[in-house]
């Protein structure tokens, strides 16, 4: 059975939405970040990042992660990838073309995207998003964004997913990356396109089932 190291509110979001969306039966261990305990090693903390028994699993302190059989993986977007490859249906690949548009807008997403989108939710994190910093930050961060979206927005003109007119792991990828900049409506507002296409990505069954179980876990 597959395992997945991680709590919901993390990058393990999107290996849970997958998993979801696959239909596949996996287990869940739920490895919190070690930086928000007090005392991540005490005796009694519960399993974390820091964790001796799951630094045995992932070296780097870093979730997700997951196992399947005697596989071990790492990084939360290869993960999409390599789960959608395995287990095949419209999510995956159907051609060698589209596996490799789908790593390219996976990568696209994890270099270009993903640096903006994470400055931005950790100042919202940080309880920082009304100071003027934090402001500061968020402007920067819409403003780097602002190219991507729009080649985004030129891309989905006539289509509404990213590849072979057809959800699949490449557009779930980018749009758990791209959730992160969600508070900033604005941004999303002027690029209707890519507003809808998330909407889409976001209206999927497997998407709200992991939001729901995400939902009841402690922020």
């Amino acid at each position: 059975m597959l395992t997945i190291y991680g709590v919901y509110r993390s990058r393990a979001s999107r290996n849970y939405w997958m998993a979801e969306e696959l239909g596949i039966e996996f287990q869940s261990v739920p490895v919190m970040q070690g930086s928000r305990l007090a005392n991540p090693l005490a005796a009694d903390a519960p399993i974390n990042t820091l964790s001796p028994e799951f630094l045995a699993i992932n070296p780097m302190g870093m979730i997700p992660c997951i196992k399947d059989g005697d596989l071990i993986m790492h990084e939360s977007l290869a993960i999409n990838l390599y789960l959608a490859r395995k287990y095949g249906g419209p999510l995956a690949g159907q051609t060698v073309e589209e596996e490799g548009l789908m790593a390219m807008w996976t990568m696209w997403a994890a270099t270009e995207v993903e640096p903006h989108s994470v400055a931005i939710v950790r100042i919202y994190d940080n309880a920082k998003e009304n100071s003027e910093p934090g402001k500061a930050g968020i402007a920067v961060a819409c403003r780097s964004l602002k190219r991507p979206l729009d080649v985004l927005e030129k891309h989905l003109q006539g289509q509404d997913y990213l590849i072979g007119g057809r959800f699949t792991a490449a557009d779930l990828n980018l749009a758990e990356v791209l959730r992160y900049a969600q508070t900033e409506q604005d941004i999303f507002d002027s690029h209707p396109q890519v507003k809808a296409w998330i909407e889409r990505c976001q209206a999927r069954n497997a998407y709200k089932a992991m939001q729901a179980t995400r939902g009841k876990e402690p922020v």
